[in-house]
């Protein structure tokens, strides 16, 4: 929008069309449109195009549907090692589930780490999550024979020693059967 003269370049502010001024007459311009179309447009509906630079609102819009695209298009990319990855784990150890064990039984404990696990084992069951790594620790191993037959009460379900790698003998992981 401003002055303009026969022989300028201009574009319509709504519409993907420009051209060149024809003629002025009050407030309304002819446009030779580069299709070579004469258009009547009133001046305030009009852009002056200076120098060589221009950006139609047809070249906006294709612009802001290519940053659209391709913001749809990210997906996570999940490596190879992370796909076996369980998407959740569970730590056993007394001391990540209550403040102090002192004064507690070795029943008592036992108790809590049962109860903490079939807990969050329900937890997986309900949010449909179909993986999932107790860790038990190494110990004498009655943690890990208790999760056992606990899990043995469950019929969908599978379990077994996690990855030796990255947490040794100490957890078994869980594979929930989903039913779909």
């Amino acid at each position: 929008m401003g002055k303009f003269s026969i022989g300028d370049r201009a574009e319509v502010l709504d519409e993907a069309i420009s051209g060149t001024i024809q003629k002025i007459q009050g407030d309304e311009v002819v446009l030779l449109t580069d299709d070579g179309f004469p258009m009547n447009y009133a001046i305030e509906d009009l852009v002056k195009i200076v120098g060589d630079i221009s950006v139609t609102n047809y070249e906006v819009a294709q612009v802001k549907k290519q940053k659209e695209l391709s913001a749809k298009r990210k997906t996570p990319v999940v490596k190879p090692k992370e796909r076996n990855t369980p998407q959740m784990e569970v730590d056993l150890h007394i001391h990540q589930l209550v403040k102090s064990s002192k004064g507690m039984s070795n029943y008592d404990m036992l108790n809590i780490q049962l109860d903490t696990a079939k807990r969050q084992l329900d937890f997986a069951m309900r949010k449909r999550i179909q993986k999932v790594v107790f860790i038990h620790g190494v110990g004498e191993g009655v943690l890990k024979e208790e999760l056992r037959y606990l899990f043995k009460r469950y019929d969908n379900l599978k379990y077994y020693d996690a990855d030796y790698q990255k947490y040794g003998l100490g957890a078994t992981e869980v594979y929930i059967y989903q039913n779909t």
